[in-house]
């Protein structure tokens, strides 16, 4: 029962993974760029940590990825804030619909 639910888990994670690659790949510009890959990679790297839990069923494990997650989350909203002030910063204009 819990390795079906971890499969599930852990294939809703690659399926977000794959949607932030392709906001990456379709978006016009750095800002949506970044907003596509930092909020699918996160929730998609939270949903293959639960998965993994799941799977293997050992606390401790469970709590190593619920660590690495933490981690992942606090970084990846920091460095994308960074990537676009500093974008900002040096002028780079957001897109316009023309």
């Amino acid at each position: 029962m819990f390795d079906a639910l971890g499969l599930i888990f852990a294939a809703a994670g690659v399926a977000l993974f794959v949607a932030g690659t392709a906001g990456l790949l379709r978006f016009p510009d750095l800002y949506t760029r970044l907003h596509a890959l930092t909020k699918a990679d996160t929730l998609g790297l939270g949903l293959v940590c639960v998965g993994a839990a799941l799977h293997w069923g050992d606390p401790l494990i469970a709590l190593k990825l619920g660590l690495i997650w933490l981690l992942v989350m606090a970084s990846s909203t920091v460095l994308a804030h960074l990537i676009a002030r500093a974008a900002r910063r040096d002028g780079v204009r957001p897109w316009e619909a023309e």
